[in-house]
């Protein structure tokens, strides 16, 4: 059949395919070269302008967050300066260091002195250091600012909301130095508090800088490109034309410069591009804004590019018409491989075969079908794996009504005759029966929780018979924990009760020890009638795991109060731990029965 394929591809498909191909490679790398000329220019130029206008602004970027990174090195100098934060508080709080005064003149010289070294290398910055008591430590002149004036600043007042080293951007304003004023008429601040261990302010750090500093670093990009720092409301921080400063920013501009703003505006008749980046500090922003015809410098080299592409296409298009016909043939071979693999058993080989062709489209469907063979595979195993959950779950959730109404008749018989303690007994037994059997969904308990299972079950066997069982638990205490299915021992013990004790009295014995591997033997025995050998054969067939892994003699069983048989426990074991659980019956006519259990750790247990 593959054969037949095969030759019906190449006798129709591909000779068109070919006719369509050689067609193709004379009449469309025409057609091809103009669009891809269109879509390289205009795409080109406008991603290559905004990666310019990016890359120039990063590096203006570097240079303004070098400036206020170093005002804030200035302001954490002093904050974290022990000598001086010591020599702060004492001053403020109007300490001894006023009954000596040489003392008092040389540390405070210091101070200065430090202040002064602070601003020696780089750009100028005014540092004040302004106390709560009104004293103030400046590295200028206070003739040319009286530093107590800050305190009537509008901003001032924003300072006592700081906490740790938080600091407080003060927006661009008049410049307060008398010597700067002239030459610099704005001027960019940040403050910081100075606090006691119990958060009480003594202090203020003003850093200040002059605008044109920030100004300057505008210079260094490239003419037409205007650079402004814009606050996060949009007020102009810095321009280098001096009358923006204190503007808004036009509204078309502030959202084409965010992070999701197209980069190209249109205003009135002309175009801009438009860059921005975030000041890491605070919520100010770089905005580049150039005009766009800036950017078409690039179209005449683009123009070359896409010419020397459409030359090189016609000179190729012979190469180009061998290998698509070798590539069109190329599929064929590799899905006769593919085809043959999988013919050998290995299901996880696939073509990859794609396109809007035949052998495309063949290729595609032939790993679909792959692909849901393997879904369908993976399903089946889930179906069953959930078919063997739903049985067991079902198996524990089922409950005998004929045995509750036993249980609840003896109850109220014996309420009759008057024994409010037994009657008590009676219902805390059942209660927590049934409390472990209905309203329980865990699918494993503790072997403990079992024991106290089976005493309760007990207590209300002898309750429905007129001679009393005895139970007897020997466990040892390291197998208390082990993780063991709801009620499995339920069934074993009502059948030593009613068939290996005939419902006469006698003593079940439970024991369980440690092995060195880590497993459990437990063994349920008791002193009743005990069983021939045709019988106990015929009980040991019934327990026998046959070839597809289900029980011998289910049906037909005895059930008791889960509906579990004895098959049934040794399946639902066998479920839970796999092949490592085993059962063993002994039995001697007068002499009882015994049933031997190897449970072993839940790690021996295979993925079932």
């Amino acid at each position: 059949m593959l054969g037949r394929l095969r030759k019906h591809l190449l006798s129709q498909s591909i000779r068109n395919k070919l006719l369509l191909t050689a067609i193709a490679c004379v009449l469309l790398p025409t057609a091809i070269t103009l669009l891809t000329y269109n879509a390289l220019t205009q795409e080109a130029v406008q991603r290559q302008a905004v990666s310019n206008a990016q890359d120039s602004l990063q590096l203006v970027n570097g240079s303004v967050t070098g400036l206020f990174k170093s005002m804030l090195n200035i302001a954490n100098y002093i904050q974290v300066n022990a000598d001086m934060n010591s020599y702060f508080k004492i001053v403020n709080a109007g300490g001894e260091l006023s009954a000596k005064p040489y003392e008092a003149f040389i540390r405070e010289n210091n101070i200065l002195e430090q202040l002064e070294s602070l601003t020696v290398i780089g750009d100028k910055s005014y540092v004040t250091v302004l106390l709560t008591n009104g004293k103030s430590y400046t590295n200028y002149s206070t003739s040319d600012y009286n530093p107590v004036n800050l305190k009537h600043e509008p901003w001032f007042g924003e300072l006592d909301k700081l906490r740790g080293f938080q600091s407080y951007w003060v927006a661009t304003g008049p410049t307060v130095f008398s010597l700067e004023k002239l030459d610099n008429p704005y001027q960019i601040s940040v403050a910081r508090t100075l606090r006691l261990e119990n958060g009480e302010i003594y202090g203020y750090i003003i850093v200040t800088v002059m605008e044109n500093q920030v100004n300057a670093i505008f210079d260094r990009l490239n003419a037409g490109q205007e650079v402004m720092l814009v606050d996060g409301s949009g007020r102009i921080l810095s321009h280098k034309d001096r009358t923006r400063i204190g503007q808004e920013l036009d509204l078309r501009l502030r959202e084409a410069g965010a992070p999701a703003g197209s980069p190209v505006v249109q205003t009135g008749e002309e175009r801009y591009l438009v860059a921005g980046q975030t000041i890491s500090f605070n919520d100010w922003r770089l905005v580049s804004v150039q005009p766009y015809k800036r950017a078409e410098a690039n179209i005449s080299s683009i123009f070359k590019r896409v010419f020397l592409f459409q030359l090189v296409s016609f000179f190729f298009f012979l190469l180009l018409l061998i290998a698509l016909l070798r590539a069109f043939t190329k599929p064929l071979v590799k899905l006769g491989r593919v085809t043959a693999a999988v013919q050998q058993g290995n299901l996880d080989v696939r073509s990859g075969i794609r396109g809007q062709d035949e052998i495309g489209r063949l290729g595609l469907l032939f790993d679909q079908m792959l692909d849901r063979v393997k879904q369908m595979l993976a399903e089946v195993s889930e179906t069953q794996a959930r078919k063997r959950r739903a049985e067991l779950r079902m198996l524990q959730a089922q409950i005998n009504p004929h045995f509750l109404f036993n249980v609840l008749n003896s109850i109220r018989m014996k309420a009759m005759r008057g024994g409010d303690r037994d009657s008590a007994k009676m219902i805390g037994s059942l209660s927590r029966l049934l409390r472990m059997t209905i309203t329980n969904e865990k699918d494993d308990i503790h072997l403990h929780e079992e024991m106290d299972l089976i005493t309760c079950y007990v207590e209300l066997m002898n309750l429905r018979q007129k001679e009393e069982v005895q139970l007897r638990l020997d466990i040892a205490s390291e197998a208390f924990m082990l993780q063991v299915p709801r009620f499995f021992l339920q069934p074993i013990v009502e059948n030593a009760i009613i068939h290996g004790l005939g419902q006469r009295k006698g003593t079940i014995v439970i024991r369980a020890e440690m092995r060195d591997d880590g497993a459990i033997e437990l063994s349920v025995a008791d002193d009743g009638e005990g069983m021939n050998e045709e019988e106990l054969e015929m009980l040991r067939n019934s327990i026998q795991v046959q070839s597809d892994g289900t029980m011998r003699g289910r049906e037909g069983q005895h059930k008791g109060f889960s509906g579990i048989g004895l098959p049934n426990v040794v399946e639902r074991m066998r479920m839970v731990f796999g092949d490592g659980f085993h059962m063993d019956i002994q039995s001697e006519p007068g002499k009882g029965t015994e049933i031997r259990m190897r449970i072993p750790e839940k790690g021996e247990a295979p993925d079932v």
